[in-house]
């Protein structure tokens, strides 16, 4: 037989190789692999984006707080220097500080901005923390003595002539706290502890400053409870009482009927007179204090200021005789030295060291406190 027509045997067949299934399956496995941490990432991503919210909110208020409180400082610092009315002298180079803050903000901000793109690409925490050391020592330095006149000059240029008025009251306070005797200042802190809790009640049931309390009741009376000759009864010595009073006295007692021999009932009534006057006054502290004193004798105090044409404390005092034009300061004086005894356990000697602007930091109970 030809050979080209031999019959086809398996020994001169090949068999066809196999198509191989594991590698498709394989390579199915890993496409699902590759798809789940892709799923997964889609689902850490809210989380990733509140992070960010939160330290840019954290960075962000940290640069605000540091960026006030330099300006207050900064212009502090230059409303001492340059007080004054020349226009050369003071009042142009004011102006050029004040255009030289806005251009230093200016290169500061766009500063910034390149250097948290730069502390980004190595952590997103370091803009963010940095802005937190900055607000730190920021806070750090208020203790500072040099930080408090800054303060206090800002007050000044801000609050013009209202502000001026307060100061010029309020170092009339400190002189009258400096004159005191401490040895009589002393006595007169150890007497008031037997008063405390009935003038802390009061204070509190008409929402006023205790040492304030404690403060009119060290001028009445130097906590020797009596009656005096002019009618004064008791630890505050209450003379004629406004009839509205009595009723707000009663609500905070929880009674009808008031003892003014009792020291509590006696407390409250002069605390309630007290914000009577000082509302009546529109929350003048030094004007509400002098209203208490003077009372409603002559028409009371508003109508002896309408009667001279005065506006606030420092017009009225030259109308006033010695003993009501220096009822407040005498008030405030004593007021002044309880709080020094509450925050530091012993009274300062003014003149000593430091000690004048550290209590002026203290800040005078029922005015605004200093840095």
């Amino acid at each position: 037989m030809d050979k080209t027509t031999l019959p086809h045997t398996p020994q001169n067949t090949k068999p066809k190789p196999k198509r191989r299934r594991v590698a498709t399956i394989r390579n199915n496995h890993s496409d699902y692999k590759n798809d789940h941490p892709r799923k997964r990432n889609q689902k850490i991503q809210p989380i990733g984006l509140k992070k960010k919210i939160w330290l840019t909110i954290i960075e962000m208020i940290s640069l605000s707080v540091t960026a006030i409180f330099a300006i207050i400082m900064l212009l502090g610092h230059s409303a001492s220097r340059l007080s004054g009315t020349s226009f050369w002298n003071n009042l142009l180079p004011f102006a050029v500080g004040i255009l030289g803050l806005i251009v230093t903000a200016s290169i500061f901000l766009v500063g910034w901005w390149k250097l948290k793109k730069w502390l980004n690409q190595h952590s997103e925490f370091l803009s963010p923390t940095l802005s937190l050391a900055l607000m730190l020592m920021v806070s750090w330095l208020i203790t500072h003595d040099q930080v408090t006149l800054a303060y206090g000059h800002f007050r000044t240029l801000v609050g013009g002539k209202a502000e001026v008025g307060r100061i010029t009251i309020s170092h009339q306070v400190y002189a009258a706290y400096r004159r005191h005797d401490s040895a009589q200042l002393q006595k007169m802190i150890d007497r008031s502890q037997e008063f405390r809790r009935a003038i802390e009640e009061a204070a509190r049931s008409f929402n006023i400053d205790v040492n304030l309390l404690r403060g009119i009741a060290a001028t009445e009376s130097s906590f020797i409870p009596r009656n005096s000759n002019d009618g004064g009864k008791g630890l505050f010595q209450i003379t004629r009482i406004p009839t509205p009073v009595i009723a707000e006295a009663q609500k905070g007692l929880g009674l009808e009927k008031i003892n003014l021999k009792n020291d509590r009932h006696n407390a409250f009534v002069a605390a309630a007179t007290f914000k009577h006057y000082l509302a009546e006054m529109n929350n003048d502290l030094f004007l509400g204090l002098l209203a208490y004193n003077i009372g409603p004798a002559n028409g009371g105090l508003r109508f002896i200021m309408q009667q001279y044409g005065a506006t606030d404390f420092i017009t009225i005092q030259p109308y006033l005789q010695t003993l009501p034009r220096d009822y407040p300061i005498r008030v405030l004086a004593y007021s002044l030295a309880f709080r020094i005894w509450d925050k530091k356990g012993k009274l300062l000697a003014y003149e000593e060291g430091n000690n004048a602007i550290h209590i002026q930091r203290i800040g005078i109970p029922g005015l605004s406190i200093g840095l």
